[in-house]
């Protein structure tokens, strides 16, 4: 099977022999990698809709338009980031009758969890999905069997991902890296890697503020050093000062592992795009001289 993503407040749809089903609910993802895991547990009777779906703008700079507030008309489901990532979305959340779940409850993470791109964790999107195939067999009993094996289907289609995973922290464990901030953090720590950016360096560039004369220095210093094999670059968000990092690490053979704060187009589903992120740090491992 496969799938049509369209853009704001459009269905994805499920194609195939089930192609004639009709929706029966409505469920947005304000970013589209929750959007895509929706769409994936919905099947053909869920419309699903993702709010923010360009991975060529700054989410932290989003503003909320018309055709955003449409998007959120007549939802049963909305699912959240949390931890303060979307919350720009807290006023008409509030006034909405939709269910709101938020991938840090889930997860059980208090506000003062200082890194918010769940996303690359390995156990966020399957609570994510449980808990939409739960809320979706609620209201539309008719097709809980759908829901359950798509269900079943999502998370069997994530072993490859942490197959590879295991696979990295195998033969790479405790290789040096540097980030521009923690978008990928959560991946890195899970393959075993050692983050030498100082984490109040990355801090700073994702709150878009300056960091301290000593952690730019650090920071410099592990790429004009070589002291790290690879460079977690975010492609997304980018400033003269991340790019002067960058053209540092190309400068001196330091390896880029490019990553993204929603889902780019060149990935089919969310599983995709982080197995494609997986296989990039692996490359550049393997690429790169200890």
């Amino acid at each position: 099977m496969m799938f049509r993503r369209l853009g704001l407040g459009a269905a994805v749809a499920l194609a195939g022999h089930m192609s004639m089903a009709q929706p029966v609910l409505h469920a947005v993802g304000l970013e589209n990698q929750y959007a895509d895991v929706l769409a994936q547990i919905g099947g053909p009777y869920v419309a699903v809709s993702a709010v923010q779906s360009d991975p060529n703008t700054d989410p932290h700079e989003f503003e909320v338009t018309p055709s955003v507030v449409k998007a959120f008309q007549g939802a049963d489901l909305v699912v959240e980031n949390g931890l303060g990532y979307d919350s720009w979305a807290n006023q008409m959340l509030e006034g909405s009758h939709a269910k709101v779940l938020s991938a840090q409850a889930l997860l059980n993470l208090p506000d003062s969890t200082p890194n918010p791109h769940l996303w690359y964790r390995t156990d966020t999107m399957p609570a994510v999905a449980a808990a939409a195939a739960a809320l979706f067999e609620a209201k539309d009993p008719a097709h809980k069997a759908a829901y359950e094996a798509n269900l079943a289907k999502f998370d069997a289609s994530l072993a490859p991902w942490k197959q590879e995973i295991a696979e990295v922290k195998a033969e790479f464990a405790g290789a040096p890296v540097a980030v521009t901030e923690p978008v990928a953090d959560y991946l890195l720590q899970e393959t075993g890697m050692k983050i030498m950016t100082p984490f109040s360096f990355e801090l700073s560039i994702m709150n878009d503020t300056d960091p301290s004369p000593q952690d730019v220095a650090a920071e410099e210093a592990l790429l004009s050093g070589r002291k790290v094999r690879v460079f977690a670059y975010n492609e997304q968000v980018t400033d003269p000062q991340t790019q002067a990092l960058l053209a540092l690490a190309k400068q001196h053979d330091v390896r880029i592992m490019p990553v993204y704060e929603l889902m780019p187009a060149n990935a089919s589903h969310y599983q995709d795009w982080m197995m494609q992120a997986t296989d990039a740090l692996k490359q550049a491992l393997a690429a790169s001289k200890p």
